[in-house]
């Protein structure tokens, strides 16, 4: 076969019919729904490096495939919210927590955290939100369930760790948010960034759909399979 039938051959049996189906798989993934593996630990002890999450990407409005232009909006960031974004100075793509909106004062004093002048609330965390964790990191980290608003999720502080424990307080501008990971002394989020402008925010992170140990060869860890996340 010349070379040239056999492109003809390729682009009529392969080419050709994955066109259409691969088009519409990217389409879908850019604009409704996908997944993002974890590789870090900034989110810990909530998301744990290997652990794989769904993105809803019709949390908070509709957009146009490969485009951040929005065709129907129904809803915004709310504190809480874990959030997959991208970094506003160099485009890393993040999973973080929304602790402030647009407008809210946002400021930490001891790795406590204070929204609109007010301390959130910490209570100690339950042992089994910690239990897949190296047990050397557990011995040497502090955890909380802290309550930002009306929601409750985990929290960790690492004080053997140099970190930025205090910050602000800063007003947080217009169409912009303000993030930080659970893991509080080692997470590259707002205090380091800045502000989240709210086109970089593409969707809710949901759920752990699967999870592997990094450390350990990539070994299941089968219980965090389909968790909802905090």
């Amino acid at each position: 076969m010349s070379p040239k039938k056999a492109v003809r051959y390729l682009w009529r049996q392969w080419i050709r019919p994955l066109a259409l189906p691969f088009l519409l798989i990217t389409a879908a993934k850019s604009a409704l729904a996908d997944i993002n593996f974890v590789p870090t630990g900034s989110m810990k002890p909530t998301i744990l490096e290997g652990d794989v999450v769904f993105i809803n990407k019709l949390a908070y409005d509709l957009r146009v495939p490969f485009t951040t232009l929005r065709l129907a909006h129904w809803s915004t960031p709310a504190r809480g919210d874990i959030v997959v974004c991208f970094a506003p100075d160099d485009g890393t793509r993040l999973v973080k927590r929304v602790v402030g909106q647009p407008g809210d004062s946002i400021e930490l004093r001891h790795d406590i955290l204070y929204v609109n002048g007010a301390a959130q609330s910490y209570a100690p965390l339950a042992a089994s939100a910690t239990r897949d964790l190296d047990p050397a990191e557990r011995a040497t980290s502090v955890f909380a369930r802290e309550t930002l608003g009306s929601r409750a999720h985990a929290v960790m502080a690492l004080p053997g760790r140099p970190a930025l424990r205090d910050f602000g307080p800063v007003r947080i501008p217009a169409g912009s948010y303000f993030m930080m990971g659970d893991n509080r002394d080692n997470s590259r989020d707002s205090r380091y960034f800045g502000f989240m402008p709210r086109a970089e925010i593409i969707g809710e992170a949901r759920t752990v759909v699967a999870s592997a140990d990094l450390a350990h060869w990539l070994r299941p860890r089968f219980d965090r399979f389909f968790t909802p996340l905090d």
